[in-house]
């Protein structure tokens, strides 16, 4: 291992490798470790930048392409926020390429330089430690400072990622800030990955309710701190969707959710059960509203038998105001 070692940087992650606690404590050391042991990288290879052809990146588009839709203003907020700092922003797939891009006209040459470029593969198995391919590989946020990156030709960039998913639960790809800039300290960085947190949020859930617009969107609880627990119920009040926030924090699963899962049977505590009845008897009274009180009516606009329509009235409480 010692001659693919051989430079600076190199000579110090085999320090750290070959003292057999590094990797245990350290989750970079760990990352370096599948770099050189697993994917068989040296920190001095890599000169060039591995990229798709123009087709392999048209497919990736197109295969991302709700998900960018959906993150069309989360990405333009962000670049607002970061873009003075001489930060780009990118939206990647879940192999580390990205499809999407925020940057400075000015910076662009800097950064194709870089590869960090629609395009470019940023998998850990390509470019061993870096904050996509990690966090990727990690499947949690990540911020790889300078030279806590493998490749030596990397440890000018600082890079902080955070994992996004699909409505189904699925990781899509991630969210990424990246810089070149020598001043980017690990403290500014810290700001940026809150930043970068935020946003993937945003990100997730407006995908979520861009798949499920026709159904109705609750708050599935106290989510932890930059998740998104939401949870997508029909007319009838069953699960017809939930984030991976929500499958975390009340066990659903695709088959749960295939067998009919009520609401009722996830949501039964505190302030979520009461948010879901109160958007409900907002809907059913819309509905009677419109329709004059007539239930028969009502029921035809909601999707529901007017037996199943008198059962709700009766549940809410509405059953002697109509």
């Amino acid at each position: 291992m010692a001659e693919r070692f051989s430079d600076e940087h190199g000579t110090r992650i085999k320090r750290v490798l070959d003292d057999g606690t590094g990797p245990a404590l350290s989750a970079v050391a760990a990352s370096w470790r599948r770099s050189a042991t697993v994917y068989g990288l040296a920190p001095e290879d890599g000169g060039s930048v591995v990229t798709l052809t123009e087709q392999q990146l048209t497919e990736a588009r197109q295969a991302m392409e709700p998900m960018t839709r959906a993150a069309q203003g989360v990405l333009d907020r962000l670049f607002l926020a970061v873009g003075d700092t001489g930060c780009c922003v990118l939206l990647t797939n879940a192999e580390g390429v990205p499809v999407e891009r925020r940057g400075a006209a000015a910076d662009d040459e800097t950064f194709q330089r870089w590869g960090l470029w629609p395009g470019a593969v940023w998998s850990e198995a390509v470019e061993g430690t870096n904050g996509i391919g990690t966090a990727l590989a990690e499947h949690r946020p990540v911020t790889i400072h300078r030279d806590q990156h493998f490749h030596t030709r990397n440890t000018g960039l600082s890079c902080t990622s955070h994992p996004i998913h699909d409505h189904l639960g699925r990781l899509a790809g991630l969210l990424d800030v990246s810089t070149a800039r020598d001043d980017a300290t690990e403290g500014v960085m810290r700001l940026v990955a809150a930043a970068v947190a935020d946003a993937a949020r945003a990100i997730e859930s407006q995908a979520f309710r861009q798949a499920f617009s026709d159904a109705r969107i609750v708050l599935a609880g106290e989510a932890e701190r930059n998740t998104v627990a939401l949870l997508a119920v029909d007319r009838h009040d069953l699960v017809v969707g939930a984030t991976r926030a929500a499958r975390l924090a009340l066990s659903i699963t695709d088959e749960r959710i295939a067998g009919n899962l009520a609401a009722s049977e996830v949501l039964s505590i505190g302030s979520v059960e009461t948010d879901l009845i109160e958007a409900e008897r907002g809907a059913v009274l819309r509905a009677l509203a419109l329709n004059g009180g007539n239930v028969s009516a009502a029921a035809r606009a909601l999707g529901v038998s007017r037996a199943t329509l008198h059962r709700k009235l009766n549940r809410l409480g509405l059953d002697h105001a109509h």
